[in-house]
């Protein structure tokens, strides 16, 4: 695997309860396409931002379902070693949900939940790695944030495995520190992380997708049967966001570059 692909976010799949809906909404609010994918029993879905192909689409297993287990966005990381990366992993208080595996023609993967309690994989492509080097296009993955308890920890964590690099800091007043961070040697920030509110329930990544027209997006959010969570609002440097959530309960954002 190439040096600058490994600890990079590659692929965003979105587990749901019902995927027939999800597709058709994402497709309103984000203009994504998609193409059905034949892997295993279970019916898979890509995502398609035009010509490229940048995470997948599955229905949430029923055994997850009867165990809590809400529709979720789910961020995989490339690395080179996925065994190696999992045993470091509960070296420093991680837990295995699933995995190691291997999925034929695509690649060996594990998912982790992280020691604050965040969930995300770890992923080692059988070919070619999906996406490219930051900065996002439009349509794609632009924000990669982890709403945590106790972020310094949590980068410790992150900045073990994956060899992350903090870039700048914001202070938040009351609800402390922002900590943007690079994923790669480009040194591109690519997402941050902070103390989640107390009122979140738990520990989690956000992914932010990247739109042309926010208030569109968040129109079709609402008639698509989701809701605007928090926002629109502008962020430092002139960009505008919003949190929403999918009909079928999974979080999501939203992310406008400034003009």
């Amino acid at each position: 695997m190439a040096e600058e692909v490994k600890g990079r976010f590659v692929w965003y799949e979105l587990m749901t309860t019902e995927p027939g809906a999800a597709e058709a909404f994402y497709a309103k609010v984000c203009g994504w396409g998609s193409a059905p994918y034949e892997v295993g029993d279970q019916p898979y879905t890509v995502w398609m931002n035009g010509e490229a192909s940048l995470g997948g689409l599955m229905r949430l297993p029923d055994e997850a379902v009867a165990a809590g287990a809400p529709p979720h966005w789910l961020g995989y990381v490339a690395t080179d070693d996925v065994d190696a990366t999992v045993e470091q992993a509960k070296g420093m208080g991680a837990g295995v949900l699933m995995g190691p595996m291997d999925v034929p023609e695509v690649g060996r993967l594990a998912v982790l939940r992280d020691p604050q309690g965040a969930v995300f994989a770890v992923y080692r492509p059988a070919g070619e790695a999906p996406g490219h080097a930051p900065p996002a296009e439009m349509g794609e993955v632009s924000w990669h944030e982890l709403h945590t308890e106790g972020w310094e920890q949590a980068w410790d964590f992150y900045a073990t495995l994956f060899g992350w690099t903090k870039t700048e800091a914001m202070d938040m007043g009351d609800m402390g520190t922002y900590q943007m961070f690079a994923t790669g040697p480009d040194g591109v920030t690519v997402g941050g992380m902070f103390d989640k509110m107390p009122e979140v329930p738990v520990c989690h990544w956000l992914f932010y997708v990247q739109v042309p027209d926010l208030e569109a997006a968040l129109a079709a959010v609402n008639e698509g049967g989701g809701r605007v969570l928090n926002g629109p609002m502008e962020v430092p440097g002139g960009d505008r966001v919003a949190h929403c959530v999918d009909p079928q309960g999974a979080v999501f954002a939203l992310h406008s570059p400034a003009s």
